[in-house]
């Protein structure tokens, strides 16, 4: 069974002109995209099949990335349904000089796993085998639920 640690990737991208919008910072669209992209890759890693996006959960941004630092984009599974998987989403500014982060933006989101007819399929159950996965798992389900009631 697949364990949480083995979905947690990490994904950079140096921002450039062509990333920005009119204030010399990272468009939002950027952002999304990089997120999705980085969050099918944890939840294909997890269901070892195709999955597809159902759903962005709110999507807070926090601070902005200005052109010249990092964007590093960060997803892990840490819930699944019969077929969905469930990732949490977090981007930091990082500088790439120091390897100085700060959160800029974070959400949940939802793929679903399918077959090559594009039907969905199960998935199977989500371990978590070591102190960081159980931290990671509690502060996503803590954090998803407070976005649930909000």
């Amino acid at each position: 069974m697949p364990d949480l640690m083995d979905t947690f990737l990490e994904n950079r991208w140096m921002v450039q002109p062509n990333h920005a919008n009119s204030l010399g910072t990272t468009h939002g669209g950027n952002v999304l995209k990089w997120m999705d992209e980085v969050g099918a890759m944890a939840a294909m890693r997890f269901a070892g099949r195709d999955c597809v996006t159902a759903r962005m959960d709110q999507v807070d941004f926090k601070q902005p990335i200005p052109v010249g630092e990092t964007a590093l984009v960060e997803a892990y599974v840490y819930e699944t349904g019969r077929s969905s998987v469930r990732v949490r989403l977090r981007v930091f500014r990082e500088d790439p000089r120091s390897g100085e982060r700060e959160l800029t933006t974070e959400s949940y989101s939802v793929y679903v796993a399918i077959d090559d007819d594009r039907d969905p399929v199960e998935v199977p159950a989500l371990t978590v085998a070591t102190d960081e996965g159980e931290r990671l798992r509690a502060e996503a389900l803590d954090g998803d639920n407070k976005e649930s009631t909000s």
